[in-house]
């Protein structure tokens, strides 16, 4: 145990006394003051005074031996043994202390990435703030990289090293050299001031070495007390002797031995106590996650090793605390710090009050936004199931439903705490259990699995729960034989059954475990999908599937005669055959197994009329249809009598219905509706065509058109049959005929659009949707030029009913969809809608339909947002990587349209602040943030959006007559949305253009109602003459820079108007006169002459990162910034108004909570036994949310004297800014 003893004097003058937030320079007025200890002991500088340092300087040493490597390039090569590394160390400190003392101090400093070194001069006479500031001030503030914080094999070895270093370095002197009251002291007392320092590297690199260091000492500290323990035994043992046989000389050895042991172990605390107090105390909340990891990382180490010393709540409390980090790397390593503890069951006894005060906090961590946080707490928790009676049940419940996640390393430690909950647990009754058959533990084990799934109410993932518990549970899931047993066999007497839902629920989750088995990936929607299986596991995926065709080959007929009324349970049952190792038949003699399971899939399908199940049958059929074995022709004979049966007995039905010439009767349309089915479902899969079923399918289809009387089932059915009877003649190209098949079923796909039924119209909607797409132009690409003939483009009223089925069928409102009242029913309404839009979007995105049509789409988006927000906004991605121009284009007509429809309804004096027109200029203002940041990727699809703008709001004459404001006027302040995407020279060139459409008195009015045009040309007026814009693509994607420009020399003020000007004006010509119909994108302008561009920071844009573009940029070099590091402070702390939006949607971080008011709560309610590690509040604890900042770290939060400094500069600056413009 640390004792509660007084830190050594040094400790407190030099090492220990902590650098301010707000003043450096209160070190030496600090460090002078004298502290309390056993010992006193000399400063820093004090200890070198009068001796002759020699060694390295700067890394090397001096002249003579320029050639040696310093002790910082020796670890960092790695090349030679830390073991003798450290013993050369050792003799040169014999030899000379002060010297080895120095070049170990300038080891830290360089391992910090400074270029500086202490020298002998300054180790003598400076103090230890004198020689931080002095190493501050040397080091390289241009790079924020230092060996600790830099990528690459070579450092990340290096900090292994420097590890290994510090570790054998206590190990090698733990006999005698820590205790001389010198080196350690020196190299602690530096560590900790460093530690304080405002630099990053010096306070990241000194806390690793720190930690490191008190790893190492607690290592040591529990050898001696194993050591004073043991010596302690001996010495009682000696003791208890007669005084015949007690050897005084012994006891008193032993006594000395114990005496100097217990010395020893108190220097050690000492030191302990002193590093803690000193570096982790404080650097545990340091503003810097990874100074916060390696301070978590090493008192987990700590109560691991020493766990009588440390594994106390008065250090746990700090593992506690930091479980609510912002940062979701130091939550980890909170939680695999604690794993290292509950692992143990003899700690876990000792961590009863921790569990109780942080076992919800742990809990919700399973909930974690990382996904790393989460999967480690679950296995955490996993861990406390040790412990018995400590996880309620609401807790286990919290965990359980994560099995269903999507993200799979979640999901599989769900499954193993799931498991360690539900299926370890054995009584004495299992022992006596056989190990086969329905009574055997796998069985029991398979119906608490079954119930399970079942009381999972929200979930009917079987897949997902399988693969969840596969890592686990897989040998208890790959019992095929217990699972048939419990379908089968009768229950013994006494033995409960299954029920009806039970029985379906094993049937499903023995499918899943099948297809885990022999696919041996995750379930879709989990993990990155399929991989290359090593030798090993493709020995294994055979093997099992060997033993799943052997064991189902038998059951499963067994099992589909039991279950053939059941729909759901036979189309899980019906989807086994895909899974067979269909050589198993032949090989193993099972064809009367095969003419089994043959025999009841054909009953299967003479009884259902369910499409899943028929389905189901259909592809049974087609995965025992395989050329490659023997069985083919057995298979093939069924499914041809089969398919011969269902197609002329639909023939059969349909002759006597045409012929009838009247509605059919319920059972001749049952009839015909279930047979239908049956050749729908086959035609799926298999190849129908020498059947001809388009004649038999066209006409059902024509005679519906013609007496409207034909059942709305039958109809959607023939659609669908017939789609298939096309695609399969597209992969029979060589007949002549196939192209008159599709115009002709396209047509009737039109027709169909009008009819009476929601069904029969989706189906037809979709079919011809997917048609169109097939058969579009793309179809002969890649050589396919014999494909020509079949090539069905849409012509304008197809594509105009198309659009109009959307707007009739699509964007409706819930309440007025009738359909259905139930919230499920609208569910699927809403699921049925988004399908029946994606289809018509994919043919705008694939260029099948003109991209204007997906104007009437586009001006729905924020109606419909929350139901199609998604699909719209993607179609709109997709179109203008298709071409930007056109995409604008359509954009601007879908806020023309949206703009007609609001004259129409509220007539020309409508109030601009009516809802309906607030409406379409906030949709305006979303259609420009889709444009993003980069201004010159989009300037020519944004200039042509402005042209059309322009032209429609001058278009229509004013209806006041001559004089008065024209009709569509108010638009430009709708186009003003999106002013801010013009480039600063675009913005002239928009304007000359406005005015070619204004009058002389126009320009003068001031009236309300010409307030839109105003505000229009002071859009873009603004920043158009500012000569301080910069564009340069590719640069930061959350601001812009803007910041005033030295006054340039008179030749440059003199040229500048007259090539602005003469650029301008051609631009101006070039886009007014180019035809409206040239397929190309409209050329606005080039870019001026001169373009002062400001770049943010020199250092951050190397040549090579400019935008070099086809828009020309001038040699002539930028004009350079007034007070540019005042500009600096300006550009970090406000929003630009060029190329950033002023409404633009901010980025939120969703963390876990961290309540400061919380960890008081838990802090106060900790009874803690408090040590000496504890000190009090007033004099060394900050507050937790105050941490420290890093004035070295481009990220850091600035100290407040440097804030304060820096608001002043930036409130004069923007005086400065104000007055004079």
């Amino acid at each position: 145990m640390i004792a509660a003893q007084n830190l050594q004097t040094d400790f407190h003058q030099e090492g220990y006394s902590r650098l301010s937030d707000t003043d450096l320079e209160d070190l030496e007025g600090r460090n002078g003051k004298s502290g309390k200890g056993k010992k006193g002991k000399k400063t820093l500088g004090e200890k070198l005074k009068g001796s002759e340092v020699r060694g390295r300087v700067n890394g090397h040493h001096q002249e003579n031996d320029m050639e040696n490597l310093s002790l910082f390039e020796i670890v960092k090569l790695g090349k030679s043994a830390t073991q003798s590394v450290v013993d050369d160390w050792i003799e040169s400190y014999k030899t000379d202390r002060d010297s080895a003392l120095l070049e170990l101090i300038n080891f830290f400093i360089h391992c910090s990435g400074c270029k500086g070194a202490v020298s002998s001069e300054m180790f003598r006479h400076m103090q230890n703030s004198e020689i931080i500031r002095k190493m501050t001030e040397e080091f390289d503030e241009d790079s924020g990289d230092y060996p600790l914080a830099m990528a690459g094999p070579v450092w990340k070895k290096f900090k292994l090293s420097l590890c290994e270093f510090i570790a054998v370095l206590v190990r090698q002197c733990q006999y005698s050299i820590i205790y001389d009251e010198y080196m350690m002291d020196t190299v602690i007392s530096l560590l900790t001031g460093l530690s304080d320092s405002q630099v990053r590297a010096f306070r990241h690199t000194s806390t690793l070495a720190a930690m490191k260091l008190m790893t190492a000492l607690v290592n040591v500290a529990l050898n001696l007390s194993i050591n004073l323990d043991n010596t302690q035994r001996q010495y009682e043992t000696e003791r208890n002797k007669s005084i015949g046989k007690r050897a005084n000389e012994r006891l008193e050895l032993l006594l000395q031995k114990r005496k100097e042991l217990q010395e020893n172990q108190d220097e050690i605390e000492n030191m302990m106590n002193a590093i803690f107090k000193g570096v982790f105390i404080h650097r545990y909340r340091d503003v810097i996650a990874e100074i916060r990891v390696v301070c978590i990382e090493e008192i987990g180490m700590w109560m691991k090793m020493y766990s009588e010393a440390f594994l106390n709540d008065s250090y746990l409390k700090y593992v506690g605390w930091t479980m609510y980090d912002k940062q979701g790397e130091v939550r980890l390593k909170c939680l695999t710090a604690l794993q290292g503890l509950y692992y143990s069951r003899e700690l876990n006894a000792r961590l009863e009050l921790f569990t109780s005060r942080f076992k919800d906090r742990i809990v919700v961590m399973t909930l974690d936004k990382e996904y790393d946080v989460a999967v480690q707490a679950i296995k955490l928790l996993t861990l406390v199931l040790h412990s018995d009676e400590i996880l309620t049940a609401e807790d286990c419940e919290s965990v359980y439903h994560l099995v269903y996640s999507a993200h799979r390393p979640v999901a599989v430690a769900a499954g193993e705490f799931l498991y360690k909950k539900l299926f370890t647990h054995h009584g004495p009754e299992d022992e006596g259990r056989p190990r086969r058959g329905r009574q055997c533990l796998n069985a029991n084990l398979i119906r608490t699995t079954v119930l399970f799934f079942l009381e999972s109410e929200l979930h009917e993932h079987g897949a997902y729960l399988v693969d969840s518990l596969w890592d686990c549970a897989s040998e208890l899931l790959k019992d095929w034989e217990s699972m048939i047993s419990l379908l089968l066999d009768e229950p013994y007497p006494g033995e409960e059954a299954l029920t009806d839902a039970q029985e379906a629920a094993l049937i499903e989750i023995m499918l899943c475990a099948v297809r885990q088995t022999c696919e041996c990936h995750p379930p879709t929607g989990r993990g990155p999908g399929k991989r290359v299986l090593t030798a090993k596991e493709k020995k294994t995926q055979l093997d099992d599937r060997t033993k799943i065709t052997e064991t189902f080959t038998v059951a499963l007929p067994l099992l589909l005669a039991k279950y053939s009324v059941d729909p759901e349970k036979v189309t899980n049952l019906l989807r086994f055959p895909q899974y067979f190792d269909l050589e198993i038949y032949t090989t193993g003699r099972l064809e009367k197994h095969l003419d089994a399971l043959l025999r009841q899939v054909r009953d299967v399908v003479e009884k259902h009329t369910d499409t899943d199940v028929l389905e189901a049958c259909s592809m049974t059929f087609h995965a025992l249809c395989n050329e490659e074995f023997t069985i083919y022709n057995r298979v093939d004979i069924v499914r041809s009598q089969m398919i011969d049966e269902q197609i002329d007995k639909f023939h059969r039905l349909l002759e006597d219905v045409l012929q009838e010439g009247e509605e059919p009767d319920e059972d001749d349309a049952y009839q015909v509706l279930s047979t239908l089915k049956r050749i729908t479902a086959f035609h799926n899969a298999h190849d129908l065509t020498k059947w001809d079923l388009f004649t038999s399918n066209y006409k059902l289809l024509n005679s519906g058109l013609q007496n409207g009387d034909m059942p709305e089932q039958i109809v959607a059915h023939a659609l669908q049959c017939t789609h298939y009877v096309i695609l399969w003649h597209l992969a029979k190209v060589s007949e002549g005929n196939c192209h008159l098949q599709v115009r002709a079923f396209c047509m009737m796909c039109q027709r169909y659009l009008n009819s009476i039924s929601t069904v029969v119209k989706e189906q037809a909607f979709t079919i011809l949707c997917d048609a169109l797409l097939i058969f579009s132009y793309q179809i002969v690409a890649s050589g396919r030029e014999a494909l020509e003939p079949l090539v069905f483009s849409p012509d304008a009223s197809l594509q105009s009913e198309l659009i109009n089925f959307i707007l009739d069928h699509v964007f409706v409102d819930q309440d007025e969809d009738s359909s259905t009242d139930d919230e499920a029913g609208k569910i699927e309404a809403l699921h049925r809608r988004r399908n029946l839009l994606a289809a018509f979007c994919k043919l705008i995105i694939y260029n099948v339909v003109e991209m204007k049509t997906g104007a009437d789409i586009f001006k729905q988006y924020m109606r419909y947002y929350n139901d199609y927000g998604d699909i719209i906004k993607e179609t709109m991605s997709k179109a203008r990587q298709i071409d930007k121009i056109q995409c604008a284009k359509t954009l601007i007509l879908s806020l023309q349209q949206l703009f007609n429809e609001m004259l129409n309804d509220l007539g020309c004096n409508f109030d601009r602040s009516a809802s309906a027109f607030c409406g379409i200029k906030e949709l305006a203002r979303r259609f420009s943030l889709t444009f993003g940041l980069d201004q010159i990727k989009t300037r020519e699809a944004i200039a042509m959006l402005h042209k059309d703008g322009i032209e429609f709001a001058f278009k229509e004459p004013s209806p006041q007559g001559e004089g008065g404001p024209p009709l569509n006027l108010a638009f430009l302040d709708i186009l003003s949305e999106f002013s801010s995407k013009l480039l600063r020279q675009d913005k002239k060139t928009v304007h000359l253009y406005l005015e070619r459409f204004m009058t002389f008195q126009m320009a003068l009015q001031r009236d309300d109602c010409w307030l839109p045009l105003i505000s229009y040309r002071n859009s873009l007026q603004t920043g158009a003459d500012d000569d301080t814009l910069s564009v340069i693509s590719g640069m930061s994607s959350r601001s812009s820079t803007r910041s005033r420009k030295s006054k340039p020399p008179a030749a440059s003020k003199r040229k500048l108007p007259e090539e602005e000007s003469s650029c301008s004006s051609s631009d101006v010509s070039m886009w007014v006169n180019r035809e409206h119909s040239g397929p190309h994108t409209p050329v606005m302008m080039s870019s001026p002459h001169i373009v002062s561009t400001v770049l943010r920071d020199a250092k951050k844009l190397r040549p090579e990162q400019g935008y070099m573009g086809v828009y020309s940029m001038s040699n002539e070099t930028p004009h350079t910034p007034l007070q540019q590091q005042q500009h600096q402070h300006m550009d970090y702390n406000r929003r630009g108004s060029g190329l950033m939006e002023d409404d633009e949607e901010p980025i939120v971080e969703d963390v876990m909570m961290s309540s400061e008011e919380r960890l008081d709560d838990l802090n106060e309610g900790m009874d803690f036994d408090t040590m000496d590690i504890d000190l009090p509040p007033s004099k060394n604890r900050r507050e937790r949310s105050e941490l420290k900042p890093d004035y070295f770290d481009p990220a850091s939060i600035m100290d407040d004297s440097v804030s304060l400094l820096s608001s002043a500069c930036l409130f004069i600056h923007l005086l400065i800014h104000f007055i004079i413009y």
